[in-house]
């Protein structure tokens, strides 16, 4: 038998907290469910007195939710989503659709998958358009939150460990990732540079004058950690958000820098490029998107669309790689 708090419950109260759970006011949450304040507030009631807690209570400008309240949202939307999706499925048609995508993704990223990406696009859904942001950091999820993003498309291996740790705990994880492709790193430098002859050692790559690709500006990053659980370290004189601008850098200098392997010809100055294995193991490149399970504004045949285009894309930039079906 249900809990007699459960019996008559009004699944449009359900529907208000969450609005408010994730709005934090009620006064937005009013304006995004198109109701009045009053009657969110009145629900919110009901709700309360339904669960015997107090849910919300204010803080500042807007209200701050309670250990009962923080327990229970992530079921709520779960189940929200589930019903969503059950009750109303979306066919997405690519013919006729005239979806915006939004997409952050790093200069690299783009240069391998949007040409065949808008070849898709032309020819199977000429209405849908995509609109790339840049990548700033290696945990997009706070982008996804807020929906300043639909997808992040890029290298995140803490995220993604996070990710499966919360899932194997049972907690309720609100992203999903799917692996479009691998990708592997390689120094990169001027092609008549001292380093490019001979043998790369760790000794001489420490030694050099080096240019991180840095999203987010830290002159620190994936190497510079690997290089720190062997003792040792490398001199970062310059940092830049492209990789299209580190190529045009280090072609007309003395600093070294660190590339996609696959990335090096679509700089079209390859022939002033030479490029040597890095002198220290690092993880695989593992190339993933990631988006937010339960998205505010694209429905889900939409999403699934998309990534099941950029999945080809991979395939067409990676036609030897064994890659996700």
């Amino acid at each position: 038998m249900l809990p007699h708090q459960f019996r008559h419950l009004d699944l449009n109260l359900l529907r208000v907290f969450d609005e408010v759970m994730n709005e934090r006011s009620l006064t937005r949450a009013a304006d995004k469910l198109s109701i009045t304040q009053p009657a969110v507030s009145n629900a919110m009631r009901r709700l309360r007195e339904a669960l015997n807690d107090e849910l919300l209570v204010r803080s500042g400008q807007g209200v701050e939710p309670t250990p009962l309240a923080n327990a229970l949202w992530p079921v709520v939307r779960e189940s929200l989503a589930r019903l969503q999706s059950s009750f109303a499925p979306e066919r997405f048609d690519p013919a006729n659709a005239t979806q915006a995508f939004v997409v952050a993704m790093a200069d690299a990223t783009a240069a391998t998958l949007l040409p065949s990406l808008m070849h898709i696009l032309e020819t199977e859904a000429p209405g849908v358009s995509v609109h790339v942001q840049p990548l700033t950091t290696r945990d997009p999820r706070e982008e996804l939150e807020a929906e300043t993003a639909d997808l992040a498309v890029g290298y995140f291996p803490f995220v993604l460990a996070e990710m499966t740790a919360r899932a194997q705990s049972g907690d309720l994880v609100d992203f999903e990732s799917r692996r479009l492709y691998d990708g592997e790193y390689i120094c990169v430098m001027r092609k008549d540079h001292p380093l490019s002859e001979g043998l790369l050692t760790l000794e001489r790559y420490c030694d050099a004058r080096h240019m991180l690709v840095s999203f987010s500006g830290q002159p620190f990053g994936f190497l510079d950690e690997a290089l720190a659980s062997i003792g040792r370290k490398r001199r970062v004189v310059l940092t830049v958000n492209q990789y299209f601008t580190a190529a045009r850098v280090v072609a007309r200098t003395d600093l070294i820098t660190v590339l996609p392997r696959h990335f090096v010809p679509a700089t079209g100055i390859a022939d002033l490029l030479a490029f040597q294995p890095l002198p220290l193991r690092v993880e695989a490149v593992h190339v993933d998107a990631l988006w937010r399970s339960r998205s505010g504004h694209i429905p889900p045949s939409a999403l699934e669309w998309m990534l099941h285009a950029l999945e080809r894309s991979a395939r067409a930039a990676f036609p030897d790689q064994e890659l996700p079906m």
